[in-house]
């Protein structure tokens, strides 16, 4: 099974890590606790040690609780990662807040909600605009200290804001969105943590279930669903996506894996990604992102990767319309 280090870090990581959003329960329909444990129990068969959570993923820590039920006395078995400096109002709207005090006492929850004294990373999940980051990071340094982590790390900052925080606290991993239409991290923020040696685990590494290779160019959104307000899930993005889609199904399908297992590797074999984090909510979902492990794509699959996304071309930015 092939590991991979948190920065500088003797921490070792599965390159596809679950992504426990979905079993929080706040936006994927059909979940349940039944489907929920039974894929985290099955992580560690597939090769998967890498759990990856936050404060916020579900109102009252669904997502930490769950875990804390799956992993019982295997603690030591997995790497978790969680995230703090983000919470839900009582109407469910979302908040940041990277005080000092705010990212101490959420992790002190997380640490009672997953049943353990420490977690193996700990994020800031975003920057507070009314928080310098610098001070976020500063009581994030502190516990890892007093042994709260074992690593630090941070998410959804600018190149600038990562300065800032690496000066106040170790910087061990950065958490971005990234995929085959998302790259804009390849200019500057993935070359400053390559020369760093700053791990990045990227979310979105299936772009929302678009590179998957599920869904039809037909297809019907619920009015409920999240995908409706990004550019990319309509008109003429929706379309050069499909068209990518397409070929990717026909180089999948010769190299013997699905659409999903064909991106996922191809995103963890990309220079300075040290790991995918793949959501699931039921045990099928996790077996597909697994089997993106074990192997690597040839070189002429590489290259008709390559020549596919440029016949697709650069995309709009990926946010609300």
């Amino acid at each position: 099974m092939e590991r991979r280090p948190i920065g500088k870090t003797e921490i070792l990581v599965s390159p596809v890590a679950l992504g426990c959003w979905p079993i929080a329960g706040m936006t994927s329909p059909g979940v349940n606790d039944k489907d929920s444990l039974a894929t985290l129990g099955a992580c560690q068969a597939l090769g998967i040690n890498f759990l990856d959570t936050a404060y916020s993923y579900g109102t009252q820590g669904e997502s930490e609780r769950l875990i804390a039920q799956a992993v019982g006395s295997q603690r030591e078995e997995f790497v978790i990662a969680t995230k703090g400096g983000l919470h839900w109002t009582p109407d469910r709207q979302m908040l940041k807040d990277g005080r000092p005090a705010t990212l101490r006492r959420e992790c002190e929850e997380s640490l009672a909600r997953l049943d353990t004294d420490y977690v193996d990373l700990l994020y800031l999940h975003a920057p507070d605009p009314e928080v310098p980051v610098a001070e976020s990071a500063g009581e994030l340094a502190r516990l890892l200290e007093e042994g709260k982590t074992r690593s630090v790390g941070a998410s959804n900052l600018s190149l600038e804001q990562l300065g800032e925080f690496a000066a106040a606290c170790p910087l061990s991993a950065y958490q971005p969105p990234y995929n085959m239409i998302q790259r804009d991290i390849e200019t500057d923020i993935l070359p400053w943590c390559r020369e760093r040696n700053v791990s990045v685990m990227v979310y979105w590494p299936l772009m929302k279930g678009l590179l998957a290779g599920k869904l039809a160019r037909d297809h019907q959104f619920s009015p409920t669903d999240s995908r409706n307000k990004y550019s990319q899930f309509k008109g003429e993005e929706w379309e050069k996506n499909q068209a990518l889609v397409d070929e990717l199904r026909e180089i999948a399908a010769e190299s013997g894996h699905t659409v999903a297992q064909l991106v996922v590797n191809w995103t963890i074999h990309q220079p300075g990604i040290t790991a995918a984090l793949c959501g699931a909510k039921r045990l099928e979902q996790l077996e597909d992102n697994a089997g993106a492990l074990g192997w690597e794509l040839s070189a002429a699959q590489c290259e008709g990767i390559a020549d596919a996304l440029e016949r697709r071309g650069k995309p709009t930015e990926m946010k609300a319309v």
